[in-house]
């Protein structure tokens, strides 16, 4: 052995030891066409119906109708203009707030009790935020209630629409309530790759503001890193449906709820015009996101020249304080909402303007007992199968990826993301009828695949950058040493990665316990997990059963990451025990 060097032989010599089977070096392409193939076999499904060709309902020929009818449709002007209105508002607002936020906490002792205190409200799961802030803000809501006791004198519910409101204002403050901690996090991330401390003190030095540096020199660092995530929060802001049908208005709706109340009604002539609203509400996405890109682009010729003006200060100084405490009091708002999720659901009589309830009991969580825990079931059922079957697809992808020799595929892993830009509702009907032609639909297995779609997705992203990462000569030493490939995986690359795996599976699992639609569509009204339960309910059940149920939902990704974050010293723990007894 040569001084220095554990292996035996050169790094050549060890290289075949580590070359993977012909099906391995192959699993990036057959994932993506694993993934891509419903994908694409959805838009099909959705495309021909859209054209009015749909045999099994008496569509046998290529039209125009369905458009036709959708256009004529009275309630389609007023649709069209709200999902307009209210995804891009909310998405301008959202990353606004986040920019401004990065700008005056980065660095700052506060910084950290925000990041902390977000947490929470990015784990709760959308439907669940969405009655909670629908609790908060109704004319009976906790805000009212707090006003009525010492300003108004309020002793019924005023006469607001603060939910449901016509306009949509509800459905953008709900939606930037939940994408802003998105934004941010995703924004944090970036940020710790970048020198931004060091880029700061040297601006200092010659004379530039803290906001005018971080306009200037951060803010077109950062924002290429995040503009996938936002495009992500335009493209769902823009196709929303459960917190559209909680918070939204319903006369008219948005186009994504109209397309769900006609892909879903017993009459299944309206599928045609359903899936014609689909269609165009895919275009819809890509024309905005389109329409995005050439704004950032309109706006980078505008910076750069403006750049170049030499300016000490930027005039944001006062914006950014402002969106710090805008994004506190959004976030204060989100938490109070969780809370007043918890009051209800414990609440025996809490009538306005009492500020809480008269009396407390547990008869609710014990007279919905059974309704939970099937409903529990089923959702953990899903999720733990979609999380482990993505683990399994990412590990293999990334395990495969230093001698797959992809190629031009292996620059195509952005393709991975479509299922997050492309509205769910375009391609999950076509999907459905697949599902229905190979006598699946309704069983836990096609909404566990149904879900994979959409979880797979955020644990590639979670987990590609760590994996990559990780420094390649432990595991060329371990190879050298004799260990097999299948070893080396298992025995050092996972046991080095594993707080990145668990964190992995539990953003998995949050997504998976978010899904709506995939499961709507997927279980055919057979299989109900605890977010189809708390849509429906919203719709006019009883706010402590309605309690239950979302509280019960947005505590389970807590306990996800809560086990993510805890298992790692267990686990270490378990490793010294086991070495002490050998």
């Amino acid at each position: 052995m040569t001084h220095g060097r554990i292996c035996p032989g050169t790094d050549a010599e060890c290289a075949p030891l580590a070359r993977p089977p012909v099906w391995l070096r192959q699993a990036p392409r057959l994932t993506l066409a694993l993934f891509l193939v419903p994908i694409a076999a959805g838009l099909l499904g959705t495309l021909l119906p859209a054209l009015g060709w749909f045999p099994p309902i008496g569509g046998e020929r290529l039209s125009l109708g369905p458009f036709r009818d959708l256009f004529a449709e009275p309630a389609f002007p007023g649709a069209w203009q709200l999902t307009i209105w209210s995804g891009w508002a909310a998405t301008l607002l959202s990353v606004a707030l986040t920019l401004g936020c990065c700008a005056l906490l980065y660095a700052r002792p506060i910084g950290r009790p925000i990041r902390a205190l977000i947490t929470p409200v990015l784990a709760a799961p959308h439907a669940a935020m969405a009655i909670g802030f629908a609790f908060l803000i109704a004319p009976s809501g906790w805000i009212a209630r707090w006003v009525s006791r010492g300003l108004t004198g309020w002793l019924e519910p005023p006469a607001i629409a603060s939910v449901q409101d016509p306009h949509g204002i509800a459905l953008i403050l709900g939606l930037i309530v939940k994408e802003v901690p998105y934004l941010l996090l995703m924004s944090l991330t970036a940020l710790r790759q970048l020198p931004v401390a060091r880029q700061l003190d040297i601006a200092a030095t010659l004379g530039y503001g803290r906001t005018a540096t971080w306009v200037k020199v951060v803010l077109p660092q950062l924002y290429p890193q995040i503009r996938l995530p936002i495009y992500v929060v335009l493209a769902y802001g823009l196709s929303v449906v459960d917190m559209a049908l909680i918070l939204g208005p319903d006369n008219p709706p948005t186009l994504s709820v109209l397309t769900l109340q006609w892909l879903t009604a017993p009459d299944v002539r309206l599928y045609f015009r359903g899936a014609a609203a689909a269609l165009l509400l895919l275009g819809v996405v890509l024309a905005s996101i389109l329409v995005w890109r050439l704004g950032e682009l309109a706006l980078a010729q505008v910076g750069r020249c403006w750049i170049t003006l030499g300016q000490r200060r930027s005039g944001f100084e006062l914006p950014a304080a402002l969106t710090g405490v805008t994004v506190g009091i959004m976030t204060g708002l989100a938490l109070t909402a969780l809370l007043d999720l918890t009051l209800w659901s414990f609440a025996v009589r809490w009538r306005f303007p009492d500020v809480l309830p008269s009396a407390w009991t547990l008869s609710t969580w014990h007279r919905e007992a059974d309704a939970v825990t099937w409903s529990l079931g089923s959702t953990l059922l899903v999720a733990f199968g979609a999380t482990a079957l993505a683990l399994a697809l990412v590990l293999v992808w990334l395990e495969s990826e230093p001698t797959a020799r992809m190629g031009r595929a292996s620059r195509a892993s952005w393709l991975v993301y479509l299922p997050l830009l492309v509205p769910q509702i375009a391609f999950l009907f076509g999907i459905q009828v697949l599902l229905a032609l190979l006598h699946v639909d309704g069983t836990y297995s096609a909404v566990v695949a149904a879900h994979l779609l959409f979880v797979l997705p955020y644990v590639f992203l979670s987990l590609a950058d760590p994996w990559r990462a990780l420094d390649a000569r432990y595991m060329r030493t371990a190879l050298c040493l004799g260990a097999t490939p299948w070893r080396v995986l298992w025995r050092v690359k996972i046991p080095m990665l594993q707080r990145p795996v668990l964190v992995a599976a539990a953003i998995g699992l949050t997504v998976s316990f978010d899904q709506y639609l995939p499961t709507i569509f997927a279980g055919a009204g057979r299989v109900s997990t605890l977010a189809t339960q708390v849509v429906t309910l919203s719709s006019g059940g009883d706010r402590r059963v309605v309690g239950v149920f979302a509280l019960l939902l947005a505590a389970l990704p807590l306990a996800a990451y809560g086990l993510a974050a805890g298992m790692p010293a267990v686990l270490a723990r378990r490793h010294r025990k086991s070495d002490l007894v050998v």
